[in-house]
């Protein structure tokens, strides 16, 4: 067991809990949290990642019955309370945290099995871990087949973010890319109408037909879409709002375009 928080195994957990590039470099990240790492045990392609599984003294004091799966799972190491405490991302810990090996999605996964019909979110400079992590749990429930995010956007395996998609980032397709503008042009080559929400547009976001492949651009949070990725859209459509609110948050608006776009091909099956 691991009682000290100046022992090297510790430290390269906190290296990759706080740094980004760490965790690049070393091509991991960390889902912490007994939902996480129950999700990659018991998914035949994400278990093979499994690198590292760090559990609290009193985490595998409580679940000894699970201890020989999780050794079976990924090499298992034991920490004291406190260093746990230490080490992990929460306020509250609950005991369990996985190192695993990143996967890697390219531009045909993005446009999904069914390459005729995509359904893409575009997210350009999104910098909150909560909307980010908001967006690939409704993106998954939406029926998106993948996400394109600009390389400034927050980095989808910061801690924060992962346990907020709740699992959605184990199964929704993503990648990022250092030429957003270029990207949006290779969707439009394959045929995808790309729309955006914007003050510019003159018909409300229910008034477009979905049903095939479509593309919608999520800008950043206070200043929105920047201007070269904005001009990009084949469409800039409305969301009609009452009240004196100027806009909505951007996790909001994307999930109100994305269920618009699942009621209507759901609604086009039935037919």
């Amino acid at each position: 067991m691991i009682t000290s928080t100046a022992n090297a195994q510790v430290k390269e957990l906190i290296k990759l809990m706080k740094k980004s590039r760490a965790r690049e470099e070393a091509g991991v990240f960390i889902a912490e949290g007994p939902r996480m790492v129950n999700e990659l045990r018991n998914d035949p392609v994400w278990r093979k990642r499994i690198e590292k599984i760090c559990l609290s003294e009193s985490y595998a004091g409580r679940h000894e019955r699970e201890l020989p799966d999780l050794q079976r799972a990924g090499r298992t190491e034991i920490l004291s309370d406190p260093v746990f405490a230490h080490v992990s991302d929460t306020k509250t810990p609950q005991g369990i945290l996985a190192v695993v090996r990143r996967k890697e999605y390219r531009m045909e996964q993005i446009l999904g099995v069914d390459a005729s019909c995509p359904h893409v979110i575009v997210l350009d400079n999104l910098q909150d871990p909560g909307n980010l992590g908001t967006i690939f749990r409704t993106a998954e429930a939406a029926g998106v087949t993948g996400i394109i995010l600009g390389r400034e956007c927050v980095d989808i395996y910061n801690p924060k973010v992962v346990r907020s998609t709740m699992g959605a980032v184990l199964r929704v397709p993503f990648l990022y890319t250092d030429d957003l503008t270029g990207t949006i042009g290779e969707l439009k080559q394959a045929g995808i109408k790309v729309y955006a929400a914007h003050l510019k547009g003159r018909d409300a976001y229910d008034q477009e037909d979905y049903k095939t492949g479509c593309a919608f651009l999520i800008g950043n949070e206070g200043n929105g879409l920047r201007d070269e990725v904005a001009e990009c859209a084949d469409r800039y459509v409305l969301i009609p709002m009452l009240g004196r609110a100027e806009s909505l948050n951007a996790a909001v608006a994307a999930s109100v375009l994305m269920f618009e776009v699942s009621r209507q091909r759901r609604n086009y099956d039935i037919e």
